[in-house]
């Protein structure tokens, strides 16, 4: 029976542990954490995505916990439209989903040919030719056809195999919340929960995760927001932070006053937004008689502005899935290693160029600069949203 072991328990992990697991191989899932859990926000996943998670057998149920996004344009602090509302075709049209309803599809997709082990931090890798690929935590060593990295920007696999791919700050923080129905603000019609808010080196992005009272699949609904600042993250305790926030998103636009209001220390999620630089040169490393790949990212972790990184994790995932489905130990497999990473890395690079593109957009500071920002940005944002949309809504998993 052919064996891989997978690093990392996060949505590429579970994905990718799931779909070897359905595809016959028995799969080592291996997770640093004392249980493998969500982060109690949300994502939203683009057409890509969710034609991944389809190819990946997980389509069954999206409609029950997605919300799709409409295009509400983008706004200055001040009201005025950066970028007036279009109308979005359906095929390119992204959703939202909570993470933990995510996570429960993916975890009970598993299946009984996956063992979970917790508690296991990786430090050491074996990759080389003559013995089977392994990792271990200093106490056991988990060895297999085929290791999947699927650990993380701060990946211990990506650092022993592509040294030379940095772990640097993208200059700016995130925070993320969502507030539960019972507590979100009943706001009027002419004021909709959904939109973008662009100002100096600040972002502030929110979507309904469902109607208020809905009865959907589903107990995890709310008003999902996301807000991005210029400079490193804060050490201060949530409740700092969150006034920290309502400081300085105060006279922006509504309902973003309504949401900040709304939301409790405990609803805050706060994260260092980090990239790798260069990426790695490859993502598949043949060893033994088949070898190691990095996904999601350990392989090309990227800001967050365009909404890719789960997706492109779960085009990973489809990715490695096909090309190792018929794949056995031995050349096939160590080929198959190789023709993931000459599917993936190509279509990670012109992905992550997209968004370091709109990163320098968005983190636009100083008054010549944003006023010039600002003028151009109705051609600009359009352009790149488009060709970020055109990329995701034109990938199809390999047959």
């Amino acid at each position: 029976m052919r064996t891989a072991v997978v690093v990392g328990a996060g949505i590429g992990g579970l994905a990718t542990a799931g779909a070897l697991a359905r595809s016959g191989w028995q799969v080592t899932l291996l997770e640093r954490g004392d249980r493998v859990r969500a982060e109690r926000t949300a994502l939203v996943l683009w057409p890509n995505g969710l034609r991944a998670l389809r190819a990946l057998g997980l389509g069954e149920g999206l409609a029950a916990i997605a919300t799709p996004l409409p295009d509400v344009g983008v706004r200055r602090p001040d009201g005025h439209w950066l970028v007036q509302p279009r109308p979005v075709p359906s095929d390119r049209a992204p959703v939202v989903v909570h993470r933990e309803d995510l996570h429960d599809a993916l975890v009970a997709g598993l299946g009984d040919r996956v063992e979970i082990r917790t508690g296991v931090e990786v430090r050491t890798v074996r990759a080389t030719d003559g013995e089977r690929p392994s990792v271990g935590d200093g106490r056991s060593s988990y060895e297999a056809d085929l290791v999947v990295a699927a650990d993380g920007i701060d990946s211990a696999v990506r650092r022993r195999l592509a040294p030379g791919a940095t772990v640097v700050s993208s200059g700016c923080a995130a925070w993320r919340a969502v507030i539960p129905w019972y507590r979100a603000p009943q706001l009027p019609v002419d004021r909709p929960v959904d939109g973008e808010t662009l100002g100096a080196g600040y972002r502030f992005v929110a979507a309904s995760l469902g109607d208020r009272g809905s009865s959907g699949g589903s107990t995890r609904g709310g008003i999902y927001w996301v807000a991005t600042a210029a400079g490193a993250s804060r050490p201060e305790s949530p409740a700092t932070q969150l006034t920290l926030l309502r400081r300085w998103f105060a006279d922006w636009p509504a309902p973003i006053g309504d949401l900040l209001a709304a939301t409790e220390p405990e609803d805050l999620v706060q994260q260092e937004v980090r990239e790798l630089r260069p990426l790695p040169k490859s993502y598949g490393f043949p060893a033994g008689a088949g070898g190691v790949v990095l996904l999601g990212d350990s392989a090309h972790a990227m800001p967050h502005h365009l909404g890719q990184g789960a997706c492109l994790a779960l085009e990973d995932a489809a990715t490695l899935r096909s090309v190792v489905r018929e794949a056995v130990p031995g050349a096939p497999l160590r080929e198959a290693v190789e023709s993931y990473s000459r599917l993936r890395r190509p279509r990670a690079v012109t992905v992550v160029r997209q968004t370091r593109r709109m990163s320098a957009v968005l983190q636009t500071r100083g008054r010549l600069a944003l006023r010039a920002r600002d003028a151009a940005l109705g051609t600009i944002t359009p352009r790149l949203m488009g060709s970020a949309a055109t990329a995701a809504a034109q990938w199809r998993p390999p047959a």
